[in-house]
């Protein structure tokens, strides 16, 4: 009976470790597109006329929040793999 306890509780870490592994891969994919996103803002204020100027900085702003958000989760998630490791 303990061997097949002992079963389950290895299966349930490795599911565990399979969602963080998961988890951090859709995190990186998160950021990558809100670095794309960013990098088109910063285009657009290239050629924006100036009253549109202060809308594009507000969304570069947030994205840059977001961006810096995603990577701190990123880390975290990464540290949270590393220490169950």
């Amino acid at each position: 009976m303990a061997e097949i306890i002992e079963l389950r509780e290895i299966q349930a870490a490795r599911a565990r470790a399979q969602r963080r592994r998961a988890d951090h891969q859709s995190l990186a994919e998160a950021v990558s597109l809100l670095r794309e996103n960013l990098a088109a803002v910063a285009d657009l204020i290239r050629s924006a006329p100036e009253p549109a100027q202060p809308e594009l900085l507000d969304r570069v702003e947030k994205l840059t929040a977001m961006i810096r958000y995603g990577m701190r989760m990123m880390d975290d998630a990464g540290d949270a793999v590393a220490r169950k490791s």
